[in-house]
């Protein structure tokens, strides 16, 4: 399932973001911690250049909390300051004006050395649709500055946005590349809602997910949906037929059936995806630093 989307409001906003990034003085990059290289979009490194960034591993509490410890030393190895949030609770947001100030304290205090007492630092907050920037932006802000959705595409123009005199955001549409040459990057993308659903096959999403979590978190499919036990995996047998029995199970269990007595797999796609990605079926991270390591190309 190889997935491209890339409207035309995002040829714009990577020209705008080139502009606009000699306006700042800092880049801050929103991913997400469930899937942190699949949520990065590899543009943004050949645009940012040597520009200081600030990683903000956002939706951390719905990532495994252990695998949020390694990739924040995976980044900061990267050379990347390094912060832990929760955009939707606020947990992690009241840090973070203070790490920006620690990670330019040496160009503030050049500022400082030059005159400029009191400028704010400026900050550009990019990322893929729908890791939760413009949320994000309003819990640092505490206000609603910033338009937020469930969905990507939600926020489209430049925004500039006041959070105390030290500090000024920008907030910026969020931006994919042109297609998925991994197809697991364009499974992970899809399984947290950063593309449109309506672009691709719900059921088959749906086939795929139920065979990762078969295969990495079997206990929370037991637990989510009440199953005795998984069907045994067959041998040779692919994640899309493996994955739409374990939908047909859950499906059972849910008492979703069609006209003729069939399990209603395509609601029961729809449901899995939404309780995935609402963090009903408990703490996730679907990529580790070894397996994504030479995907990523920071």
């Amino acid at each position: 399932m190889y997935i491209q989307w890339y409207p035309g409001h995002m040829t714009k906003t990577r020209r705008q973001i080139e502009a606009d990034l000699k306006l700042v003085d800092m880049v801050v990059e929103i991913i997400d911690a469930r899937i942190p290289i699949s949520s990065r979009n590899p543009d943004i490194d050949q645009i940012v250049g040597e520009k200081p960034r600030l990683i903000v591993l956002n939706r951390a509490d719905q990532a495994d909390p252990d695998m949020n410890r390694l990739w924040t030393e995976y980044f900061k190895g990267k050379g990347h300051t390094v912060l832990e949030t929760d955009a939707k609770t606020g947990a992690g947001v009241s840090r973070f004006s203070q790490t920006i100030q620690t990670a330019l304290k040496d160009t503030i205090a050049r500022w400082r050395e030059k005159g400029q007492v009191g400028r704010p630092v400026r900050a550009m907050v990019v990322g893929v649709p729908n890791v939760g920037k413009s949320t994000f932006i309003n819990k640092v802000a505490k206000r609603k500055s910033a338009k937020a959705g469930d969905r990507p595409g939600v926020t489209r123009g430049k925004q500039w946005v006041n959070v105390d005199p030290t500090l000024d955001l920008l907030d910026t549409p969020g931006i994919l590349w042109p297609k998925f040459e991994d197809e697991r990057t364009g499974l992970h993308l899809a399984f947290t809602g950063a593309v449109k659903d309506d672009i691709m096959d719900v059921e088959t999403l749906g086939c795929h997910l139920m065979a990762f979590m078969g295969k990495r978190y079997p206990q929370a499919l037991l637990d989510g949906y009440k199953l005795p036990s998984l069907p045994e995996r067959e041998e040779e047998e692919n994640d899309v037929a493996y994955g739409y029995r374990l939908l047909q199970a859950g499906a059972q269990r849910r008492g979703m059936r069609i006209s003729g007595g069939e399990f209603d797999t395509e609601r029961m796609a729809r449901v899995l995806l939404d309780e995935y990605r609402g963090g009903k079926l408990g703490r996730f991270t679907l990529e580790s630093p070894e397996e994504m390591e030479g995907k990523d190309r920071a």
